[in-house]
């Protein structure tokens, strides 16, 4: 899985070479030879998850989960189960959280199937869980599912589930959601 994480990444770079200093540390920690295992949770340095962006069927609307302990609207995803390759792993966790079970991967136009985004981010360290800070490298993958199945939130993580306007992409004032929506104009 480590060697399939360096190929997307490198993929991806090759695409969006602007992007290459924001992810030195994920480039550092799956070079290192010697490193921990990136996709274990318990890798504090940062381990690897993997979410999607799902778009609705007529690509109007975006699927959004609110994270309970975080308290903002993100897009579905979490870590990666062992065994499991990243976008299995994005489909799982779009199944887990919001109950929508049947997605579809997207290609970036002319870019095939591919991450929209790859971003490496600090997560706040959750005494309840017994977890320090530490850092998640996200892989965002596109995906379209059908609008019109009932969404079950995972109460145990997620407050709530809905459908989005996609313009909320651009409104939202996060600099990550404002490149997505820069990328999704370009190939969508």
């Amino acid at each position: 899985m480590r060697y399939a994480a360096q190929q997307e990444l490198t993929r991806y770079l090759a695409h969006f070479p602007d992007e290459f200093q924001r992810l030195t540390a994920l480039q550092a920690q799956l070079l290192d030879p010697a490193g921990e295992d990136i996709f274990a949770r318990t890798t504090m340095r940062g381990h690897i998850t993997a979410s999607a962006l799902v778009l609705s069927a007529d690509h109007s609307k975006l699927l959004l989960i609110h994270h309970r302990i975080i308290g903002r609207w993100l897009q579905p995803g979490g870590h990666v189960e062992p065994g499991q390759d990243l976008w299995a792993s994005a489909c799982r966790e779009v199944a887990e959280e919001t109950g929508v079970s049947a997605v579809e991967r997207l290609a970036l136009g002319p870019l095939g199937a591919m991450p929209i985004d790859i971003d490496s981010h600090a997560i706040a360290a959750n005494p309840r869980k017994g977890e320090a800070a530490h850092w998640h490298h996200d892989f965002l993958y596109l995906a379209r599912a059908d609008d019109s199945i009932a969404l079950q939130a995972q109460l145990d993580e997620v407050h709530a589930v809905r459908w989005a306007p996609l313009a909320w992409l651009a409104e939202a004032g996060e600099a990550r959601w404002r490149l997505i929506a820069a990328k999704l104009q370009a190939f969508i």
